[in-house]
């Protein structure tokens, strides 16, 4: 099942790289870190890499790599506001459990 990016989140993608002034997308991946084994990373994309997984929504790209996609499968990226912070969240089903400040997750 390919990763879905909302409309919020596509809005979100194209505004950070206006403000930034270059890039091609932005790159999520998982990476081993925190106190349940893994987070989510994010950078933005100047150079593509070859083995990249592309995925669009009204002109903003999200690019997965390979070995992060076996993680990422089936993923929502969305933009969401609650209270006085906002950013990007991840709804992924493939997540058993997460550490209780939220910044990393087990599958």
């Amino acid at each position: 099942m390919p990763v879905s990016v909302s409309s919020a989140a596509a809005g979100h993608i194209k505004r950070q790289l206006e403000g930034r002034g270059r890039g091609l997308g932005i790159r999520i991946g998982v990476r081993t870190s925190g106190c349940s084994g893994m987070a989510y990373v994010l950078e933005f994309v100047d150079e593509p890499q070859a083995e990249d997984q592309v995925f669009e929504r009204d002109g903003a790209s999200v690019y997965i790599d390979p070995k992060s996609m076996v993680y990422l499968d089936g993923t929502e990226l969305d933009f969401v506001k609650e209270g006085l912070n906002e950013g990007l969240k991840f709804n992924n089903p493939n997540v058993s459990a997460e550490c209780g400040c939220g910044e990393s997750f087990t599958v």
